[in-house]
This record gives C-alpha cells, structure tokens and sequence, in this order.
C-alpha cells in the first residue's frame, strides 16, 4: 500500500466498519470449517479453533488494527476498495472480540474434557453471532458493550 497506513499506531482508537464486518466473515468461516471436520480430523479442526480463539485474544487484548484478519483487510482488501467514509469507535468490537475468546476457550474445554456436544454448541454461537455480523453488520458483543456502557454511567 504505497502512500498509506491503515494501522501504524497499534493502539489506534477507531476501526473501519468495514474491518469489522471482514472479521466477522472469516472468523465464521474459520469456526465453521473446524467445528465441520472436528469429527473427521480432530487435531485440525480443534486447531482451527484454537488458531480463531488467539486471534480473538489477540484482538481483544493488543489491538484490532494489528490482528491477523485486519492484515488481511489492509493487504489484500483495503488497496482496492479506499478509505472509509467514516470510522468507528474501536472499544465496541474489541469487546465483541473479547466475548468472542471467552466462547470458543469455553467450547475447546468441552472438546478437551470429552464434551462434545457442549464444545459443538457453544462454537456454533460464536458462529451464528459471527455469521450474523458478517452478513447484517449487527454486532451483539459491540450491543452488549453499549448497554453496559449506558448501564454504567445510570
């Protein structure tokens, strides 16, 4: 990307919507493929797991701008398409990445202590309200965040 920088500072306070909705996408897409092939190939697909649950650690706890999906957006995506209109507080879908990790770290406890069914159930959340970011821009976690917000400051 010659000329610009999408995440030069790793503590930046606002993302692309865009971003966002991209993370959303392949992190269902992630999940979905290892929850598919758990039954076949285990390791794999408890790996593709685990991989989504760093990065959701990762997002939530360094920075959304220096994730492996935004890298992605800002290679391959973001050259073709320009700069937003706008951008949006990052706070929210940091916190939606947040309660991301906490559901998959659950699911890989289920899968690891022998209960699938528990495992297979909570990862598949993470993919409905994944799929459901990537497909409407509806974030739950970034709600849950502003409720709590609003919860607070009452």
């Amino acid at each position: 990307m010659p000329g610009t920088s999408i995440g030069a500072c790793p503590l930046r306070a606002q993302v692309d919507p865009r971003l966002v909705r991209f993370s959303a996408g392949a992190t269902a897409s992630i999940l979905a493929i290892g929850l598919l092939i758990v039954d076949v190939a285990r390791p794999w697909g408890l790996g593709l797991i685990a991989t989504q649950a760093a990065v959701f650690a990762f997002t939530a706890f360094v920075s959304f701008q220096w994730s492996l999906w935004a890298q992605v957006y800002a290679r391959f995506i973001w050259p073709r398409i320009g700069a937003p209109a706008e951008l949006e507080d990052a706070r929210p879908p940091r916190f939606a990445q947040l309660l991301g990790f906490v559901l998959t770290a659950v699911g890989l406890t289920f899968f690891a202590v022998g209960g699938d069914v528990a495992g297979y159930s909570v990862t598949a959340l993470a993919v409905g309200v994944a799929g459901l970011n990537a497909s409407t821009g509806l974030c739950l976690g970034c709600k849950a965040y502003s409720l709590m917000r609003r919860l607070r400051s009452a």
